[in-house]
């Protein structure tokens, strides 16, 4: 404007240019930076799963390769006053006060070959919960008389390391306990459908009970079975390197080693 250039601009104007531009200074996006010595190597071995590969061997139908872990305080919260239903032009409302009448953990197992989800709800997220769901799976078919049952799981407390692999295979000789690098838990297919439930199930967060979050849960779970095909997972091996080697010179690595 002092230029002579335009005789006004306007807010919205201004704002679209500064948007648009290709350095945003104000604009910042979180990360972690890989700290595991061995991030490529674990996370190579999810990723050979995903393509039905084992210690550069391909897996066979007795194989079974599950994606589990826990969305943990699911909070059941009824609003001080009843939701208003969708109109014409008009969306639905919900009351932005409410109670909470507790949480569940929500711990679910997905197949990745088969497409078959196995879940439950839990008070806590600890150590016998995540058992119950391993024995939930692993007595049904073709869990129980599988050759090798793959389970690929992240480093939360109630699963990890050395001692779960031990626990794990103490009852459960067939299975394999597959870790994530730590802070990867987007490596696990199971993560993907955690977010489909957050949208279509718990968003709006509106129940009058435990119970009936529970049962919201558990229907959604069948439903989503029912039409479920296995992911079209297309992160590989070489798409890790490409992602590893922008990285800068990894100090935190040498430091976790």
């Amino acid at each position: 404007m002092r230029r002579g250039l335009v005789a006004s601009i306007g807010e919205t104007t201004l704002w679209r240019w500064l948007t648009e531009d290709a350095i945003r200074p104000w604009s910042h996006r979180s990360w972690i930076f890989p700290r595991d010595p061995h991030f490529k190597e674990k996370a190579n071995r999810v990723l050979d799963l995903y393509e039905g590969r084992w210690r550069g061997k391909q897996l066979t139908s007795r194989d079974c390769v599950l994606s589990a872990d826990e969305k943990t305080s699911i909070q059941a919260r009824r609003r001080c006053h009843p939701a208003l239903r969708v109109g014409l032009a008009r969306p639905a409302r919900v009351e932005h006060e409410y109670d909470r009448l507790g949480a569940w953990a929500y711990l679910a197992a997905w197949d990745v070959r088969r497409a078959k989800l196995h879940g439950r709800c839990e008070l806590k997220s600890d150590i016998p919960a995540f058992e119950r769901l391993v024995n939930q799976v692993m007595t049904q078919k073709p869990y129980r008389t599988a050759r090798r049952v793959f389970w690929i799981l992240d480093n939360g407390s109630s699963h990890r390391g050395e001692k779960c692999i031990e626990r794990l295979r103490r009852h459960w000789p067939t299975i394999i306990p597959v870790h994530t690098p730590v802070h990867a838990s987007w490596l696990n297919q199971v993560e993907i459908y955690f977010s489909v439930v957050q949208r279509k199930a718990l968003t709006p967060n509106d129940f009058g009970s435990l119970a009936e979050l529970q049962d919201r849960l558990l229907r959604f779970q069948q439903r989503y079975q029912d039409a479920a095909q296995p992911f079209e997972w297309r992160f590989t091996r070489a798409d890790l390197a490409r992602l590893l080697s922008r990285l800068p010179a990894s100090e935190p690595l040498r430091r976790a080693a």
